[in-house]
Formats: structure tokens, sequence, C-alpha cells
């Protein structure tokens, strides 16, 4: 058996930022793949898909051991995910030619990336959101069963087309449908349910034949020490511009495989850096007013003359 090591090189290096921030594992190393290392889109997906069924139970289980996981609402999704995600597969083969398919798959995965830029600017008020207290126990959300199975079914499908949206694109429809959620809460239950939807996915493209051994290996030989040395930086690294330039690269990622030319990739990304730039102020200007009013001492009281 070959290993890749350019490949295992650059997967360690998608780990440490996919530990740092918890997402970006298949919007990153799909797209590094097949942009960088001229991999088949379809070879690509099959090679990604099965080195996170390898990985992903390791995250779900220490999500269970403490308690950041809602079995029901795992369930639900698993209910659409699931079967959505193994037949996601064969809907990226629904051409008449390879060419066709290699081509949809290419363009199906950039929209699912810049979708997972929008994951990333939920996973941003996340944050903004668990500094204003507006949090309930997991135990005590109401379960919302047709919506969520909606959800699963749509996220199930886009993961088995592209590999993409088990850790971003889920959650942010689950932002939406549970507003009260914590983000480990959100995070833990998105991921125990990506174990089987992305297994089934795996599955699919191991019996239509993308699977390349060498590929997977190599992916996971950089992966487990990238992610491992991301989560020990992560607690001291500042999120934020993490978070940030995760988004730059998704973004940059996907235009370039939606065929967008260069001078207006360059008009975009700079348009996206200052409204997000501007945006990052105002919303730290509204964070710190409050907690200047908070902190300010009182005036002191007049004596009566």
């Amino acid at each position: 058996m070959i290993i890749d090591f350019p490949l295992l090189a650059g997967s360690f290096l998608v780990a440490v930022i996919v530990g740092l921030t918890g997402m970006g594992g298949g919007a990153l190393m799909t797209p590094m793949m097949m942009l960088f290392f001229n991999v088949p889109p379809l070879a690509a997906i099959s090679s990604d898909l099965v080195a996170s069924a390898v990985m992903k139970p390791i995250g779900g289980y220490v999500h269970l051991r403490h308690g950041t996981v809602n079995l029901r609402l795992v369930a639900w999704l698993c209910a659409g995910s699931v079967p959505a995600a193994f037949c996601g597969v064969f809907l990226a083969r629904a051409f008449d030619t390879e060419a066709a398919a290699q081509q949809a798959v290419k363009y199906a995965l950039g929209v699912a990336l810049l979708l997972a830029v929008a994951g990333l600017v939920a996973k941003a008020f996340l944050a903004v959101r668990e500094r204003s207290g507006a949090e309930a126990d997991i135990a005590q959300i109401s379960l919302r069963p047709i919506p969520t199975l909606l959800v699963g079914m749509i996220g199930g499908a886009t993961v088995g087309i592209s590999s993409v949206g088990a850790g971003s694109l889920i959650i942010v429809a689950l932002l939406a449908l549970y507003p009260t959620l914590k983000a480990n809460q959100l995070v833990g239950t998105d991921l125990v349910q990506a174990v089987p939807m992305v297994a089934a996915a795996a599955v699919g493209h191991l019996l239509y034949g993308d699977f390349q051994l060498h590929l997977t290996t190599s992916l996971i030989l950089g992966s487990i020490p990238g992610v491992y040395l991301g989560a020990r930086i992560s607690s001291r690294a500042p999120g934020a511009v993490i978070r940030a330039m995760l988004a730059v690269v998704l973004l940059a990622s996907a235009l370039k495989l939606l065929e967008v030319s260069n001078q207006a990739t360059a008009w975009i990304l700079g348009g996206a850096t200052a409204t997000a730039t501007a945006c990052w102020y105002v919303l730290r200007r509204g964070r710190s007013r409050p907690e200047e009013q908070a902190t300010a001492a009182p005036a002191p009281a007049s004596r009566p003359g």
C-alpha cells in the first residue's frame, strides 16, 4: 500500500483547523484533494467520507459522556439523514456520462461550501448568544419531529453528494429550529447523528466503486494527530480570528469550484471581508455598552447642606 505523503501533510493541516474550530472537515478536505492533488470529485468525496466514518464515533462518544446530546433529536435526524445520505451517492451519478456526473458533483460541492460559510456565521452568532444567557436545558426542549426529519433528509442528501454538511450545514438548521440550545449541545447532537449518516454515505460510495484505499489511509494518518494538535491549541488561540480565516478559505474554494473568474473572486472576497469586519465592529460595540454600564461605579450621593 502506497502512502501519499503530500496528501498526508495536507490532511494534517486541515485537521488542525478542524480541531481549532470544530468545523471544516469535509468542507476543506474534499476541495483540497480536488484543487491541489487533482483527485476526481467522486473519489475525493468517497475517501473523505470513509475517513470521517472512522473518526467521528470518537467525538460522538465524548459528547455522550458529557451529556450534550439529545437522543430523541438524534433519532429524528437519523430517520431522515441516513437513507438520504445513502441515496445521495446515487443522485450524484444520475447523469448520462461520467464527465457530467463529476461536473455536477463539483458544482454541488461549491454550493455546499457557500452554505458552510453560513454555518460559520451561525456559529459566531452562537458565541454572542451564549454570552447573553439565552439557553435551555437540553432535556427540556420541545421537539419538532417533522421539521427535524426534513432537516435530516436535506442534510443527509447534501453529505451523500458532496461530503459537506455533517459539521456545519445541519447545525445552521438546528439553530433555527432550536434557538435556545447551547453551542456544545448543538454540536454534540449533530456529531452523534452524523456517525450513522456518514457511515451510510460511505457505504454507498464503497458499493459504487469510488473508494481508493491509499487516499483514505493517507487522510486518516494525517488527520488523527492534526485534530489532536488543533484541539490542544484551541484553548489558547483566538477562535474568532481562526473562524474568520476559515470562512475566507471556504468562500474562495466555493468560488473556485463554481468556476468564478479570479477577478470576480477577488472582489467578492474583498467585499465579504469588509462586510464581516463592519458587522464584527457593530456587534462588539453593542456588547461592550451594556458591560460598561453594568461595571460603571455609581455616582456618590450628595450630602444635604
